[in-house]
């Protein structure tokens, strides 16, 4: 069960009911916004800035699902790991690719542009000051500036917020293998596809 509540849709500040129109959206599909919902103001200025990192994106919509749900998995946020973006998915993320996450340096299916943008993100997620001018040489060897700051602000975002969201403990929407109390992955276990 969530450590806070949940506000319907009918609770919203009306802006953010104008911003979100959750009539259209599934109880999942509303996510942390229904707890934002406490505090219009910040959410209205979170999902300003989320929005401009989606809407704006110079990256590969495969390439930031995968860095998603490697942080997810350090991160231990369950929603965030049972979640598959259908533009993602588009983008040919998979199942099978998916499990290549569980030892991503090894895979075969990742690109070497892949394998540095999910290693950035991992030691965002367990040892920031890891990250050294190696790390950053690297990302620069397949990224501009511009794209290795936009993966930064991502990444910062899914590291943060699926924290948080971790602390919330939001599972009850979630498929039986993310509800359970031992560390888990998001490979290898039931998803759901949302917008």
């Amino acid at each position: 069960m969530s450590r806070i509540t949940k506000l319907a849709p009918e609770q919203w500040d009306e802006r953010l009911r104008a911003a979100v129109r959750p009539e259209s959206l599934t109880d999942l599909e509303q996510g942390l916004t229904r707890f934002f919902a406490h505090c219009p103001e910040q959410a209205l200025g979170l999902m300003g800035f989320g929005g401009a990192l989606k809407r704006h994106r110079r990256l590969p919509e495969r390439l930031v699902e995968l860095v998603r749900l490697r942080i997810a998995f350090f991160n231990q946020c369950r929603s965030c790991m049972a979640i598959r973006y259908a533009d993602a998915l588009a983008d040919g993320v998979n199942e099978g690719l998916i499990c290549s996450l569980e030892r991503p340096q090894e895979a075969e299916n990742l690109s070497a542009a892949e394998k540095a943008a999910i290693r950035y993100g991992e030691l965002m997620a367990t040892d920031h000051l890891a990250i050294d001018d190696g790390i950053y040489a690297e990302l620069k060897a397949h990224f501009s500036e511009a794209e290795i700051v936009e993966l930064g602000m991502t990444v910062a975002f899914f590291v943060g917020f699926g924290r948080l969201a971790a602390t919330w403990h939001m599972v009850e929407e979630l498929p039986e293998a993310f509800q359970k109390a031992e560390t888990i992955a998001p490979w290898g276990a039931e998803s759901i596809t949302v917008r």
